[in-house]
C-alpha cells in the first residue's frame, strides 16, 4: 500500500488524489458500502399486497402474527454526514511529520470522498475552544473540492501558548443543536480539554445520540507517549502545547502514576462510548491512517 506524507502535500488537489487512491484502493473493493442507507428512517407498518416486492417484509412481525406487513418509510434519502474535527494545539503532536491531526485530515478526507462518491451528503465542522467552521451539509463536486482545501488549512499551527483551552463538550453540545436532520457525525479528537469533566464530555455524546445521531468516535493519540509515557530516564523539559506552560521532570520518576492516570482516562472514554452506542475508534498515530481507516471500514461492511 502507498503511504503519504502530507508535509508534501501542497495544493488541495493532493489531497483530492491522495483520497481517490485511498478509497479507490481497498475501500470500493467492498461488497457494500459502510455507510449507505443510515438515513432511512422507518415510519409504520402496513398490510402487504400480493405481487409486492418482499425486500421489506418484517419477518419479525409475521412470525408473531402470522400476517405479511411490510415496513414504510418517512424518509429515504441519501446519508448526511458531518465530520467533526479537533484542530486545538494538542492535536498537533508529537511530532511535525506525523502528527495526530495530519492523521485526522487523512482519514477525514478519504471518508469525504467515499461519501461523496456515493451520492452523499458531506459537511465539515473544525473547532478548538469553539467552532472554529462549520460548512453546509452538501454532495456535489464543487462542496467536496471546498472540504479538501478546508481540510488542508484546518493543518496549520496554531502558536504554542497562543490558543486558549479545547472545549470539546461545548462544541459536540452546539453541534448536536445545530445539525437539524438526523445524521452521522465523525468525530476526530484526542479528547484532552483541561476546561470540562469527562462528564461534560459524555453528557454532550449522549445529546447527540438522543437526537437520533449516529456517532462515530475516532479517539487520536500517539500511545507510546501520552498513554505510555516513555521518554527515557533523564531530566525532560514537558512543555503545555496550549497554554506554553513548562515543566522539567525525570520522566521514570512519574512514569507509573502518569499510567495509571492515562488508562483510567482512556478506559473511561472507551466504556462511555460503547454504553451510548457510539462507534469507537482507537486510533493510534503510530499505526498508520491506512491501516486503522481500512480495519474501520471492513469492519463496519461486514456488520451491514
Amino acid at each position: 500500500m502507498t503511504h503519504f506524507n502530507l508535509a508534501d502535500l501542497k495544493q488541495s488537489t493532493s489531497l483530492d488524489l491522495l483520497a481517490r487512491h485511498l478509497v479507490e484502493g481497498f475501500i470500493t473493493g467492498l461488497h457494500k458500502s459502510p455507510y449507505h442507507g443510515f438515513s432511512v428512517e422507518f415510519s409504520e407498518h402496513r398490510l402487504y399486497n400480493e405481487g409486492e416486492s418482499t425486500r421489506h417484509i418484517d419477518w419479525k412481525v409475521f412470525s408473531r402474527t402470522d400476517r405479511l406487513y411490510t415496513k414504510q418509510y418517512a424518509e429515504e434519502t441519501n446519508l448526511r454526514c458531518m465530520l467533526v474535527v479537533d484542530q486545538s494545539a494538542s492535536m498537533f503532536y508529537p511530532r511535525p511529520e506525523h502528527t495526530k491531526i495530519k492523521f485526522s485530515i487523512f482519514a477525514a478526507a478519504a471518508l469525504a470522498y467515499l461519501l461523496q462518491s456515493q451520492r452523499d451528503a458531506v459537511g465539515l465542522c473544525t473547532f478548538s475552544n469553539q467552532i472554529n467552521l462549520l460548512t453546509q451539509v452538501k454532495s456535489t463536486s464543487s462542496h467536496l473540492n471546498k472540504v479538501f482545501t478546508q481540510l488542508q488549512e484546518c493543518g496549520v499551527q496554531v502558536p504554542v501558548g497562543v490558543q486558549a483551552s479545547t472545549s470539546v463538550a461545548k462544541v459536540l453540545d452546539e453541534i448536536a443543536e445545530k445539525i437539524h436532520k438526523r445524521s452521522l457525525v465523525v468525530v476526530f479528537s484526542d479528547f484532552f480539554d483541561s476546561a470540562e469533566s469527562l462528564t461534560d464530555l459524555f453528557k454532550a455524546l449522549q445529546h447527540l445520540r438522543h437526537n437520533r445521531h449516529e456517532v462515530i468516535v475516532f479517539h487520536v493519540s500517539d500511545r507510546k507517549t501520552e498513554e505510555r509515557f516513555e521518554f527515557g530516564n533523564k531530566q525532560t523539559e514537558f512543555i503545555d502545547v496550549e497554554t506554553g506552560e513548562k515543566l522539567t521532570v525525570n520522566p521514570e520518576d512519574v512514569q507509573e502514576i502518569y499510567q495509571q492516570k492515562a488508562k483510567d482516562f482512556y478506559k473511561a472514554v472507551k466504556q462511555k462510548c460503547l454504553q451510548f452506542k457510539v462507534d469507537f475508534v482507537e486510533a493510534d498515530v503510530s499505526d498508520g491512517f491506512q491501516h486503522i481507516l481500512q480495519s474501520f471500514l471492513i469492519k463496519r461492511a461486514k456488520m451491514k
